[in-house]
């Protein structure tokens, strides 16, 4: 009787484990699967997306830096009236800070290709997001590549 316990457990633990290895988030993946979608749905060549993306993932890079400062601010909340004032003022700098690097960026970014392509990088990236928060949040839990959902702006 213990034998067919303990198997049962282990059968159970074995399928709990694979099933988390499923959710689990690469952000290798992420960033290329990104890549794809934006290659894709701003018409860029090669040429173009070999020139961008290394300005873009810099950008990237250094707006990571700036949310994580964020997110140690919004961590907890401070305990006193000036404490909280003062964390509003530098969670609104942050915000400055990020559409800063997002102006300088884009003034980059320009310089390798046209504005009508950039804009359409832009575009591309917010629906990505868009499209990768929906995903997480199918009903099985999943995570669902870009490429196997539905695109209803094309």
């Amino acid at each position: 009787m213990k034998k067919g316990i303990i198997i049962i457990i282990s059968l159970m633990m074995a399928i709990s484990l694979s099933a988390q290895e499923q959710k689990k988030f690469s952000p290798e993946k992420f960033d290329a699967d990104m890549e794809e979608y934006i290659i894709r749905k701003a018409n860029l060549d090669q040429q173009e997306a070999a020139k961008l993306f290394p300005i873009f993932k810099e950008m990237h890079k250094k707006q990571r830096s700036i949310y994580s400062r964020m997110r140690a601010i919004g961590n907890q909340k401070p305990a006193d009236e000036a404490g909280c004032a003062n964390a509003i003022k530098e969670r609104d700098k942050c915000n400055l800070e990020l559409k800063q690097l997002e102006q300088t960026y884009h003034q980059k970014m320009l310089q390798v290709i046209s504005a009508s392509k950039l804009y359409d990088v832009i575009k591309a990236e917010t629906r990505f997001y868009r499209k990768m928060m929906k995903g997480w949040q199918a009903p099985n839990g999943k995570y669902l590549p870009v490429g196997k959902q539905k695109d209803k702006r094309r």
